[in-house]
């Protein structure tokens, strides 16, 4: 009786508090003059993420509206509803919880304001401390400190590092495609696992000047390791949502009863502590006797920090990175970088398996450019990559739909005010600590912008003849580049010289904008062009199943779409969950059916 009665005081004081709270940012928010959904939890609730799928049903019945609230109050909402919540409540509304109050944005002027005021809108730390794995880092911190580590950071993303990728994408990609090629008519159904190791091998090169092969991916092990290189990134990497609940003294702890798999991120980290801080010893050896040095974002961190420090020494600001904060920023590096660039090539492929056309129309560029070439090892980063605008587009049109995140999270400082923002000329003010989601899915799917078949995955839209420069993604010279299933007769490449439309401010974001956006974006451009260049120079690709007539391709064609579509969050980006089950990809050499 007694334990009933201190559960059912716990239960009691659990609502008091819910309301009270709920109430207190009701009333914050009222004031902004917004739209306001009420949710009686909060979409970060720990206990709401582990058992929303079995009691979101009781929440969607609950009375006075609160149902509603079930519709965004899950991690990754912005991929299923798109651009259809802000149809009904406009480009931004309020969503008021007991923990905090959400801004909804979906207005590109707004967002514009929001992505460049970045001392009024800045990283939210519930979010993003728990980054600071290896070190504090460009993407984790914010104000003065941010910009020392944006000033030493940024140059390392340079034209040095993208002709390394460059290079480095093409090899490993080629091995990827002699593993395909060798299945047969039995294709392969690890396109996401297998783009996953292509684009954690290009990392551990550009990164640390560490190199792979697709096909072996060992090295041999020198004490005191236990765990390749790649190894050990690679479980970080995969076990991301375990270090940011558990700190790493936790998993690192020999004493703990922990399960078998936090025990190997544990050491996984400790592994990956001691590669650093050989690879940072090997680098300013290299520097201080003046040979040179590796060629990798290690290299140019440790390189910049020093000059920076040398600077300082002669009584300059304080501007050089420690070695922690080297750390942090090349594990950030890599976090932000492999299942992103990963996931959009897995995309595209698969997407362009279950649209032969759009594989044509990339071909006909690919071999305009490359065609005299036909050793891989023979293309010049500086003169092929800025002619290969249609793969490029398929990379844009790729991240437009099935972008690595749905939504950008910001947050108004706690203990200071912030200045109003401008929805289509009305003035909010926003209270603050509050959070701002800047709902990308939307943006790039709001048809005022991308036209009718906005949801429709459309390549061509991002090419555009060099004369119709100010035409928008749906006009009609736009339509004159892209395959039409009724046209017989295409106008050769070489004769209508083509460009990239640029989208409005504020209407394309899957990288941000603004001073905190990503700075190794032209890197994942570059690595994502040499795969497509590669795979499809040489062969072509389509699901299994697809090779009997006109329904077996429309089938295949279906069951790859409901695959893509079916995608969801997993731990932190966006993925197709089903992909290994559902897609077998059939990949031959160009011409042999």
């Amino acid at each position: 009786m007694a334990l009933v009665l201190v559960l059912a005081s716990v239960w009691v004081s659990w609502l008091t508090w819910t309301a009270l709270n709920l109430w207190k940012n009701y009333q914050s928010a009222r004031h902004s003059g917004l739209r306001i959904i009420i949710s009686p939890v909060s979409p970060l609730n720990p206990f709401w993420i582990i058992f929303q799928k079995g009691i979101g049903p009781l929440v969607r019945s609950l009375p006075l509206g609160l149902g509603r609230s079930a519709r965004y109050n899950y991690i990754g909402w912005q991929f299923v509803d798109k651009y259809a919540v802000h149809q009904e409540l406009g480009d931004a509304f309020m969503l008021v919880t007991p923990s905090a109050n959400e801004l909804v944005l979906a207005d590109p002027d707004a967002i514009n304001a929001v992505q460049t005021r970045r001392k009024d809108f800045i990283k939210p730390a519930l979010l993003y401390e728990q980054m600071n794995v290896f070190g504090r880092n460009v993407n984790t911190t914010n104000g003065d400190e941010w910009q020392r580590h944006r000033r030493i950071t940024a140059p390392s993303f340079n034209e040095r590092i993208s002709s390394v990728v460059w290079k480095e994408a093409i090899q490993q990609a080629k091995e990827m495609m002699q593993s395909w090629t060798l299945r047969g008519s039995q294709g392969t159904n690890e396109t996401v696992p297998d783009t996953a190791i292509l684009a954690l091998h290009v990392l551990t090169y550009a990164g640390f000047g560490v190199r792979y092969s697709f096909l072996e991916g060992l090295q041999q092990l020198h004490p005191p390791h236990i765990m390749s290189y790649r190894d050990a990134l690679a479980t970080i990497l995969n076990n991301i949502i375990a270090l940011a609940i558990f700190p790493k003294k936790v998993l690192q702890s020999s004493f703990l009863p922990l399960p078998k798999r936090l025990r190997e991120v544990g050491q996984a980290t400790k592994e990956f502590t001691i590669y650093m801080n050989e690879m940072l010893v090997r680098e300013r050896e290299l520097l201080s006797h003046q040979k040179g040095d590796t060629g990798s974002l290690m290299s140019a961190l440790v390189q910049a920090s020093d000059e920076a420090q040398d600077a300082e020494n002669r009584g300059g600001p304080i501007h050089r990175l420690t070695d922690d904060e080297i750390f942090g920023n090349l594990f950030m590096y890599n976090l932000a970088g492999h299942e992103t660039t990963a996931n959009t090539i897995a995309y595209a492929l698969v997407l362009l398996a279950a649209y032969p056309e759009w594989q044509a129309w990339i071909t006909e560029e690919i071999d305009t450019v490359l065609g005299a070439f036909p050793d891989e090892g023979n293309w010049v980063y500086e003169s092929a990559y800025p002619k290969l605008k249609r793969c490029l587009a398929v990379m844009y049109e790729t991240l437009r739909l099935y972008g690595p995140t749905p939504f950008i999270p910001r947050a108004t400082p706690p203990n200071s005010p912030t200045d109003p923002l401008t929805v289509h000329s009305t003035t909010f003010p926003i209270p603050p600590d509050t959070y701002v989601t800047i709902n990308v899915q939307a943006l790039h799917t709001n048809p005022h912008t991308w036209g009718p078949d906005a949801l429709t995955w459309r390549p061509g839209r991002w090419i555009q003849p060099s004369h119709a420069a100010n035409s928008t993604p749906h006009s009609k010279q736009a339509e004159k580049t892209y395959p039409d299933s009724k046209q017989t007769e295409t106008t050769p490449l070489d004769s209508v010289p083509e460009t990239l439309f640029n989208p409005p401010k504020g209407t394309f974001i899957p990288w941000a904008d603004g001073p905190r956006n990503c700075p190794g974006q032209k890197v994942a451009r570059v690595e994502f062009v040499a795969v497509l260049a590669t795979l499809f120079r040489k062969a072509q690709v389509r699901p299994a199943g697809g090779e009997a007539g006109a329904q077996g391709v429309g089938e295949a064609r279906a069951r790859v779409l409901d695959v893509v579509e079916a995608s969801s969050i997993q731990a932190v980006t966006l993925q197709m969950p089903d992909a290994g089950r559902a897609v077998r990809l059939v990949w031959r050499g160009r011409g042999t059916g």
